[in-house]
């Protein structure tokens, strides 16, 4: 799946952008962790028809840049997907190597 981002609004302290290709299945995880960032002021996404209009993201920060804090927000939510994967496919591996060696 191709995604696109086109900025809407950017200024010194927010930015707003509208995504293609993405749905409330990434966009919702990612305001929480933006929430979860002491130097964002607010976060949310809205889709205002949704039928003809894609999702738009909004991120006010208190300091530093909006852009730094959701490169922030995506990498913490890699590392999480990250050892999720590796949980399910070790436990994956000990149900399957149990399977083939039953006591």
């Amino acid at each position: 799946m191709e995604s696109k981002i086109r900025i809407i609004e950017k200024d010194k302290t927010s930015i707003t952008f509208e995504v293609l290709n993405y749905d409330n299945t990434l966009l919702r995880p990612l305001v929480e962790e933006l929430l979860k960032d002491e130097q964002v002021e607010e976060s949310n996404y809205y889709i205002k028809h949704p039928v003809i209009d894609n999702p738009r993201v909004y991120v006010k920060v208190k300091s530093g840049k909006p852009q730094a804090a959701i490169k922030r927000s995506i990498n913490r939510l890699t590392k999480i997907f990250e050892g999720m994967s590796s949980d399910l496919s070790n436990e994956f591996k000990r149900i399957e190597e149990g399977a083939k060696n039953p006591n």
